[in-house]
Parts: C-alpha cells; structure tokens; sequence
C-alpha cells in the first residue's frame, strides 16, 4: 500500500503513538458525551482497525463509494481513515441539507452505503426513500453494516486511488462531485507542513482548531493532513459558536486557528475583555475572506496573524497561494505570491493576458511536466465541465485578482459576482465590506440588476438587523455609509429590504438565484431607488 492517507496516518501513529490525534471539545460534543473527548495516535489507529476488518467483512473495499453523514464528530476521522485502508471513497454528506437535496448526491455519487449517526439516520432514510433504488443504511449504533451489495475491486490501493467526492456548494445550479485521489490528499499535508514562515508547523507540537465542517476540502484535506503530516493534534468543533469561542480556544490548548472571513467580523463584535491577547498561545490563523476593513483591527486585539490564503477544490494544493511571509499587505485582501511550484496567469475576457497591474481571472497551473500535479482529478460525470475548466491547459478559477507592484496577489471577486456599470468593473465583496459593520443591517448581498442606461446598477439586499427602521431614509443612511469609502458610482444604486436571503447548502448566499431574484425586487414598494442621488463629486480646482 503505497501513497494513501492511510499510509500517511499509519506512519505518524508509528512516530506519535502516545500524541493527541483528535481532540473534541466539551462545548462541540455535549449532546452525545460527558465532556470533551481526545484520543491519541495509538487510539485513533485501533479504532481504525476495528473498522477495517468490520467493512473488509462484509464486502466493502476498493473501487466503492461510502457516503459519510457522521457531522464533525470522532467517528468521521475513524470511518475515512478505515476504508481509506481497504481503498473506498468517501462522500462526506452534509447533515444540515434537506433530504431531497442527499437524494440528489447519493444517486449521482453512486454511493453503495450510508453510514450515519443514530441522530440522522430518519434523514438518511428519508433521502434513501426518494431513490428508486434504495441505499443501505448503516446506523453506527449497530454493531455492523449490512453485507455489500456490489463486490469490490481487486488490488491494494495506491495514491492514484479516489480518496473522496467532495461536492461543490452549488450556487450557480446543481452541485459538481470533484473526484480527489489520495495523492490530492497527501500532497496538502505535505504543502501545509513545508509552508514555514508565519505558518511554520512544529513537529508534535501543533494543536490546530477548527469549526469548519468535514464536507469541505478545507477542514479534510488542509487542517486534518496538515496535522497528520506534522504529528499534530485537530481539534475539531461542530460548528462555530461566537459566544464560547474564545474560552473554547483556551481550553483546548489550540496553537492554531482555521477561519473563515464571517468569523473575525463576528469576534470583533463581542465586548472587549481583559484576556482578547491570545499572542502567547496562538500562533497563527489560517484562512480567507476576512473583511479587510478588519484584518489589521483583528491582529491588534487579539494578539495573533491571520494569514489570508486562496485555493479552491479544484485547485488543491498544486494551485494554492498563501500570504505566509511578510510583506502580507494587510487590509488590501492580499493572499500572497505564487511560488516557483505554480504558474499563473490574468487574463481578461477574451483570454488576453491584462496589463500590469489590472485586475484579470486568475488562472492556475503546477510548474514542470504534469501542469495538473495536486489538483483534482475531474468532476464525476461532467468531462465536458473537466474541460471547460482546463480550457488551454490551465485552470480557470473565475476569480477575479490583480497583482501589485511586488508580484503580491490581491483578490477582487468572483468573476460572475462583478457587476458592470458604465464601464466601470464594481467587485460585489467590495461594497458588502463596505456596509459590514453599520448596526441596522444583519446581512447584505450585492448583486447587478439591469439598467437600460449604464447596463448595471449595484442593488444591496438588506436583512435589517432586529428592531432596524425599513425606510427610505433607512435606505438613504446605508447608501451614505458607503459613499463615504466608496467611489460614487459603487455605491448602491437601489436597496432592498428582504426577510432573507436564499443560501446553499454550506450557507453560503446562493448568489445566482439572488441576481436572479433582484430583477423581481425592483417592482417591490421594500425597494427604494437612490440612483438619482449618485452623483459624480465636483472636481477640485
């Protein structure tokens, strides 16, 4: 056996056999244990064991698909790494979508077992129930699973095996299966564990903690391999809680912090306390898509970096760039230089390389004889999208970048979330960051809406914070906080006061059927129209 995550586990369990693998915090684990649970390397790997000679025994192994609604609990680690041993793929489900929307997955996966928790086994059913050919279930508080319908393939696996499906979230329509070998995997670990610089991992030392769910690349394949690769510790959590986050942290022993952007917003806001300096205990954040308003306000307070970087699923390690060395231009959402290991370009609509300093779609590719060297191996089913994406040999990420004058990279926004009005490319991130912190608004989506005379006008989508006024003055304020560090014409051209906004399954805004919906909003008496009042500021003499 030869290159799998296995191996790699197998190897540090040799090397760390008495060290913490797994830690679960009290706070993530109270509705099914009595207080936090931590097992080390040598535990892990029994219980890995265990597992693997249950599946071997009843006809699970290499060649199937497995899907996972285990949430961010012990048991995900366990049942990955065991069939990860006998060479199946897993497909980790997400435990908050509905049931026709794992009916989907389980039938494009063609998963031959779901494996859950007693607490989502009704949801497993559920789903199964809507497939013409049902899906075994394995409720894990039953000794076994049922006998495997389908044989598995003969041979040992190898790196170039299927690790996992990972789903993307689907905001522009259903969602794509990225087929992630094992080489995928390991070769993150390995990426992570050599970073050095701001993200130097110590061998044995790390105890990295994370909220982020096990259904995404980010918590499998960048903070578990990373730590499995060093020896170190994943301190895994349900979900993120703002209001114990920080006790949380203390607690845990965590060395390290994996974030997304919504979270410092949200731990900004909390009432400062005399223990905010985490700086002899954390080391460092990882993570993307902090408001850059907040980045250099974040580290102030609380002591620690946050190092901003960009990859996507498909990208993997092999298209990953990360601002771990300084100058990492704080506040400019700067997520670093590319590497001698990566060649990029920026490109405009036409494909053409943009001049310097303007702002193109990023597009990806690993440096030497195999260009695709850690991506993703293609999307189940879909060879034409596999294609689409490496349209001439490189990967088309549709993120919208520009680099400064040091070879830094600087993000913009999703291609498809850049609205054009007159000419003028307006990025959605920008203006949301922009309206992040005023107090009447619980959350803002900006989307382009049609205009027959600039093309697009810029509509924010306003969820009034509770007990918020709903008016045009209302309107008007929110328009005026983002003249003030705006340009004039990113401003919004129209707000609209809405109960909610429509989200993906990772609760995500599900920005296509926003930009969709908005054409409607405009007849709404909740939408006031403020065009008239962005005006062009005279010029100085």
């Amino acid at each position: 056996m030869k290159g799998t995550v296995f191996d790699a586990f197998a190897r540090a369990a040799a090397g760390h056999a008495g060290g913490p693998f797994l830690h679960i915090p009290a706070a993530a684990c109270g509705h099914y244990a009595r207080g936090a649970l931590e097992y080390s390397y040598a535990d892990s790997l029994r219980h890995v064991r265990e597992l693997q000679a249950c599946y071997a025994g009843y006809g699970y192994g290499r060649g199937q698909r497995i899907a996972l609604l285990l949430e961010n609990r012990p048991d995900f680690f366990f049942h990955w790494l065991a069939l990860n041993a006998l060479g199946a793929s897993v497909v980790p489900l997400n435990a908050e979508q509905p049931a026709r929307e794992l009916a989907w997955l389980l039938e494009h996966s063609g998963a031959c077992l779901v494996v859950s928790v007693p607490e989502r086994s009704a949801l497993a059913e559920a789903a199964g129930a809507l497939l013409a050919d049902t899906v075994p279930l394995w409720n894990i508080s039953s000794p076994a699973p049922p006998q495997a319908r389908v044989p598995c393939a003969a041979g040992s696996p190898d790196a170039g095996d299927e690790c996992a499906l990972l789903y993307t979230s689907g905001s522009t329509g259903k969602p794509k299966g990225c087929m992630l070998a094992n080489d995928y995997f390991t070769r993150f670990g390995k990426w992570y564990r050599d970073l050095g610089g701001l993200c130097e991992l110590r061998e044995g030392r790390e105890r990295l903690i994370t909220p982020l769910p096990l259904n995404h690349m980010n918590a499998m394949a960048v903070s578990t391999m990373g730590m499995i690769m060093s020896g170190g510790c994943v301190v895994q959590l349900d979900r993120f809680h703002p209001g114990t986050w920080w006790q949380t942290v203390r607690d845990s022993g965590a060395t390290v912090v994996h974030y997304l952007g919504v979270m410092p917003a949200m731990l900004l806001n909390l009432p400062p306390a005399a223990g905010d300096d985490f700086s002899a205990q954390l080391r460092f954040g990882f993570g993307a898509g902090v408001n850059p308003r907040h980045h250099a306000a974040f580290e102030h307070r609380f002591g620690f970096p946050l190092i901003e970087a960009w990859a996507m699923t498909e990208s993997g390690s092999g298209g990953c760039i990360i601002a771990n060395r300084e100058p990492r231009h704080v506040g400019s959402c700067c997520f670093g230089k590319p590497s001698a290991a990566l060649e990029y370009r920026l490109v405009d609509e036409s494909g053409a390389d943009v001049p310097s300093g303007e702002a193109g779609e990023l597009l990806v590719r690993a440096s030497g004889a195999n260009p695709r060297a850690g991506f993703f191996a293609g999307y189940l089913g879909n060879p034409a999208a596999t294609q689409e994406i490496w349209a001439g040999g490189w990967l088309h990420t549709g993120d919208v970048v520009r680099a400064g004058s040091d070879g830094a990279l600087h993000f913009v926004d999703r291609r498809k979330n850049v609205i054009r009005r007159s000419g003028e490319n307006i990025a959605a991130l920008e203006v949301e960051a922009a309206l992040a912190d005023d107090p009447a608004i619980a959350e803002v989506v900006v989307t382009g809406v049609p205009d027959e005379i600039r093309g697009e006008e810029v509509m924010a989508c306003v969820v009034p914070a509770a007990g918020a006024t709903v008016d045009a003055d209302a309107a008007r304020a929110i328009q005026r906080r983002a003249l003030a560090s705006l340009a004039y014409f990113k401003a919004p051209g129209y707000v609209v006061f809405v109960d909610e906004v429509p989200r993906t399954a990772s609760q995500k805004p599900q920005r296509a059927q926003i930009k969709d919906l908005a054409g409607g909003w405009l007849a709404s008496p909740r939408c006031i129209d403020l065009r008239a009042l962005k005006k062009r500021p005279p010029e100085s003499v």
